[in-house]
């Protein structure tokens, strides 16, 4: 007898259709699965006839076939387990074939028919919705998960036995409700609180402008000057999450692996160590995967000691801070991650650190300076709005009790800023002042004569780039926003300007 159930795979971070086709008929008893399965789907076959025995059902000895279709697509991971199982009893019998209908299945099986939690099943339960499936079967775990779909019936469970018997009528379950006023409470006490940062303003300041814009930016200075201490709260100032893009960011992590809650409820903060591998850091491998610029889409990328890393990894930046895309290409087709992500970057002014300190002396020579310096190569600098030299704290600011402004008071700053950019681009694709393209700037960034006049002057005098050049522009249309100024002033491009050409990476 043949039957069919439905469940869905994952592309990249969309999902697609899966019919999982079992057949059982007479002969010598076998168990084969074609479909281009993995070694994981083909391992199924022992996880689900344990499952089947252990909650009390016989298993058919007779010849098994499930194709999983279509089949010119590779089926990756153990999320299979569940609709095969499904397959099995409804093809024997003990499940009415009218029951599957407009409704997938999906869930890893243990060997005493437990079910547990998969990966990748936001973005298969969007597009079970976009194919008018109505309910969505899978383990209790992840129904939070699928649940944040609105229009689909998501039904979660423990184990095998409970899915048979509510298949069958002699189970009675509600399904899976969300609170969307609560969803997205956001949960920023581990990230720390500037208000316990001494000193260091003009960091600060460098840091609120980046978080208005969306601006990436460089820190430089000596061991302990707080470079690490400031980026790690630099999330507290951020920006809230709208729905839309916690979406997007759940959907990356769910296909990653690394969801821990049903949504991503603050935006995200990344920092691979600098052994970070080239595929680890962009994506990609056998059956590609998103890599740190994904995971860290609508959020912060933090590289800490960046002329630590790999010259060659850090090239491979150059192209998603531009694109915002990752295209990873194999022969099954091309894959594209979003990556959309604000980079903060720390580095040393030298191999020893104390280039610039008012204290220790340095004891490099200009050519190991040079030589350490160099692996932060001129393409990815012109892709840095922002660099600013992070200085030792004085004794005096250490031991100070005066209270400094908190994440909250400069929070609310970037939001206004951020409110102010929502309005300008409300009929654009972007959000940002980073993202204007030049056709932007010419609408958006409206300078005053004197304040045109001095940038094209500072640009003469420092060589910048036509890269530069616009980023500048960005970088002042965005300290104009947080003074609220609808023109951008000559200040404003002084600013900017300084912030972007930084004499201590000479």
């Amino acid at each position: 007898m043949l039957s069919v159930v439905k469940s869905g795979g994952t592309f990249g971070i969309d999902g697609y259709i899966v019919d999982v086709e079992v057949n059982i008929t007479q002969g010598l008893p076998q168990f084969i699965t074609v479909g281009l399965p993995d070694t994981a789907v083909k391992e199924s076959r022992e996880r689900v006839k344990s499952a089947i025995e252990n909650i009390g059902f016989k298993f058919p000895v007779k010849k098994i076939t499930v194709n999983l279709a279509p089949a010119d697509i590779l089926k990756v991971g153990t999320l299979y387990d569940l609709p095969i199982a499904i397959g099995i009893l409804t093809s024997s019998g003990l499940i009415d074939q009218s029951k599957l209908e407009k409704t997938a299945f999906i869930g890893e099986l243990a060997l005493n028919g437990d079910l547990r939690a998969v990966k990748g099943i936001l973005p298969i339960a969007i597009k079970l919705k976009q194919e008018g499936f109505e309910n969505f079967i899978l383990p209790q775990e992840n129904s939070k998960e699928a649940a944040l779909v609105e229009g689909i019936n998501v039904y979660g469970f423990k184990n095998l036995k409970e899915i048979v018997d509510f298949l069958n009528d002699s189970l009675k379950k509600e399904s899976e409700k969300v609170d969307y006023e609560k969803l997205l409470e956001e949960k920023l006490d581990h990230y720390g609180d500037f208000s316990e940062v001494k000193g260091q303003y003009a960091v600060k300041k460098a840091l609120e402008i980046a978080a208005a814009g969306f601006h990436n930016l460089l820190m430089i200075g000596s061991p302990g000057s707080g470079k690490t201490m400031l980026a790690r709260r630099f999330v507290s100032i951020l920006p809230p999450l709208s729905f839309e893009e916690a979406i997007e960011i759940t959907k990356i992590h769910s296909v990653a692996g690394v969801l821990k809650e049903s949504i991503v409820r603050t935006r995200p903060f990344r920092s691979p160590h600098h052994t970070v591998s080239d595929i680890a850091l962009i994506g990609g491998g056998s059956y590609p995967k998103p890599g740190e610029v994904s995971l860290a889409h609508n959020g912060v990328l933090f590289l800490d000691e960046l002329p630590e890393f790999k010259k060659s990894t850090l090239e491979v930046l150059r192209q998603p801070l531009e694109d915002k895309v990752v295209s990873i290409s194999r022969a099954t087709g091309k894959i594209t991650f979003p990556a959309n992500f604000l980079l903060i970057a720390a580095a040393n002014p030298c191999p020893c650190g104390y280039r610039f300190d008012p204290v220790k002396e340095c004891k490099c020579s200009p050519a190991e300076i040079k030589r350490y310096l160099g692996k932060i190569s001129g393409p990815l600098l012109d892709r840095i709005d922002l660099s600013v030299t992070v200085m030792p704290v004085k004794t005096t600011d250490l031991s100070s009790n005066k209270p400094h402004e908190t994440s909250k008071e400069i929070r609310e700053r970037v939001i206004r800023a951020v409110e102010i950019q929502n309005n300008r681009f409300k009929n654009e694709k972007i959000k940002f002042n980073s993202q204007m393209t030049p056709s932007h700037i010419e609408v958006y960034a409206n300078l005053s004569e004197s304040a045109r006049n001095t940038l094209n002057t500072a640009a003469e005098k420092l060589n910048l780039t036509a890269r530069s050049y616009h980023r500048v522009i960005k970088v002042a249309r965005t300290i104009a926003d947080l003074e609220q100024s609808q023109e951008i002033l000559d200040k404003h491009i002084i600013t900017a300007v300084n912030y972007k050409v930084n004499e201590n990476l000479i």
